[in-house]
């Protein structure tokens, strides 16, 4: 009787601090999906920020990748990972958002639009993808720090943004068209077609197996994309390399970077296969890690 009464008195108690506790859970649940893509990201930029390097050299200089690689050990290595604070500042926050705010737009849309399950995501990954173009200065300024032609003009992240702020707020976005127009149209692509490749592959029993569908489905697709909009990272690299003057459009720096490269297709795309490889490891981890977050979280 006496075990009976103290346990009517200790379950007000258990019950209250399960009711205290079920908003934070809430909280938590609905912050997953950005937690899960801000992880993913710094995995990945952590991983893979050398390969990006030596791809910068060649979209910018339009150099072989031996070339590249020889610039980056002159450079010596105090030098391999400078510049990584705003591609990881950059890459966890915009991840974060892009996987984020997709669910919740998705939802938000289902809920007052009556348009098919298709449109609504496509619109909500349109969506999700141009905000992140918010943080273009970080973009920006990890382009300055990737060019050994200002390695004496700046030495960290601070500097670099210090020495933009006398040519006012529109420096810091310079580059934001192709910037705008890639991170929208692939995340229509991304998140349109990770469904459907998931589907083809061979069903997955295991936790291992089910890793490695995510990691093979994320990597043909940033692979796909990668190369896809290549020739706009080439336009977008040229045009933030430039601090103060004139802002160019989208359509006179490609010409002047065809023109540059003797209208060739394949000098336009020099550096896309080390692109390729780089999207296909960069978006395999950050694919394997997201799903393989938000199933243990």
């Amino acid at each position: 009787m006496m075990d009976s009464e103290a346990h009517e008195k200790r379950s007000p108690i258990i019950t209250s601090s399960k009711q205290d506790l079920s908003p934070h859970i809430a909280n938590v649940g609905e912050m997953k999906h950005y937690l899960c893509g801000y992880c993913a990201a710094f995995n990945n930029v952590a991983i893979t920020f050398p390969i990006q390097k030596v791809l910068f050299r060649q979209q910018l200089y339009g150099i072989k990748t031996r070339d590249a690689v020889l610039q980056l050990r002159r450079d010596g290595f105090r030098n391999l990972y400078r510049g990584i604070l705003p591609p990881l500042m950059q890459k966890t926050t915009t991840l974060a958002l892009m996987f984020g705010l997709y669910e919740d737009l998705s939802c938000l849309l289902r809920k007052h639009l009556s348009t098919p399950e298709f449109a609504t995501r496509s619109m909500a990954a349109l969506l999700a993808g141009t905000t992140e173009a918010i943080f273009t200065p970080l973009e920006r300024v990890q382009t300055l720090l990737q060019d050994h032609k200002h390695h004496d003009k700046f030495t960290n992240t601070f500097q670099a943004f210090r020495a933009l702020k006398c040519h006012g707020i529109g420096e810091y976005y310079r580059g934001l068209i192709p910037i705008l127009f890639r991170n929208g149209f692939s995340n229509v692509l991304f998140f349109g077609l990770r469904g459907p490749i998931k589907e083809h592959l061979p069903t997955a029993t295991t936790h291992s197996a089910h890793l490695v569908n995510d990691f093979i489905c994320g990597g043909l697709l940033g692979a796909m994309l990668g190369i896809l909009f290549f020739p706009v990272n080439v336009v977008k690299t040229r045009m933030q390399s430039q601090i103060g003057g004139e802002f160019q459009s989208f359509p006179k720096v490609f010409q002047k970077i065809w023109l540059e490269r003797d209208r060739k297709l394949a000098n336009l795309f020099r550096g896309a296969h080390l692109n390729y490889h780089r999207s296909l490891i960069s978006w395999g981890i950050i694919n394997a890690t997201y799903e393989f977050l938000l199933k243990i979280t």
